[in-house]
């Protein structure tokens, strides 16, 4: 578990930071907007003090980092285009780790930690409808977006081609806890559970997609495209 709150820290700090950067750059008129960001920033400041306080719960130091993983969310920091930020963050990105917070709460050990990530997710459900909502505006009004939405993705993969996406640590430990046991029949079971979670990332990914404008081909290029560190 430390390992896995370690690797929702890393990535909560880089969803803290995109919607920190880009607010500074919105003109005061569009007050909503600035808003709906600023209550961003704060939701993602407030799970990253969560996870750190579940991580550090039993031990005094968080698990590890890996050098794949920091490239993958330095992607997204450095993004400068408003649109293709919301896009890569709040549609792929965070869409993806909503699956993933439903997933510890399903398979969490306990009561407390289970809530954490539903509560999380609750948050990052409303993050992912403000980035839709404001993309198929956008492409209401401008449908030339998406060709430069696409590159966006190919262009990040082509970037993390030669990283290792997401660290076997993060992996072996969402094996164990869908597990529950060292029992090989219920790591078995524990494997079949994370393959199935992989499964329903992209499905629900495409279906993100193809809801803001892109057709279902396109749709499934992109999503086996996008990072294998899941944000």
């Amino acid at each position: 578990m430390v390992q896995i709150m370690t690797y929702l820290i890393e990535n909560e700090t880089a969803a803290l930071l995109v919607p920190s950067r880009l607010v500074s750059q919105l003109h005061p008129h569009f007050r909503e907007v600035m808003q709906a960001l600023a209550l961003q920033a704060a939701d993602e400041a407030r799970h990253i003090e969560v996870f750190t306080r579940r991580a550090l719960l039993k031990r005094t130091e968080l698990g590890l980092s890996t050098a794949g993983g920091q490239t993958s969310l330095k992607t997204l920091v450095e993004e400068p285009d408003f649109a293709i930020a919301s896009f890569l963050l709040s549609v792929l990105g965070e869409g993806t780790f909503l699956s993933l917070l439903w997933f510890l709460d399903r398979h969490a050990a306990d009561p407390v930690t289970a809530a954490v990530c539903r509560l999380a997710a609750q948050d990052e459900a409303r993050h992912v409808a403000f980035g839709m909502a404001h993309l198929r505006e956008h492409i209401s009004q401008d449908a030339g977006i998406l060709p430069k939405l696409a590159n966006a993705v190919r262009r990040r993969h082509d970037v993390l081609r030669n990283t290792a996406g997401l660290n076997a640590e993060v992996f072996d430990a969402l094996l164990l806890v869908a597990s529950g046991s060292w029992d090989p029949s219920d790591l078995r079971r524990g494997h079949e559970n994370v393959m199935g979670l992989l499964q329903e990332m992209d499905e629900l990914r495409q279906k993100r997609m193809v809801h803001i404008g892109f057709s279902a081909a396109e749709a499934q290029e992109l999503s086996a495209l996008h990072t294998r560190n899941f944000m």
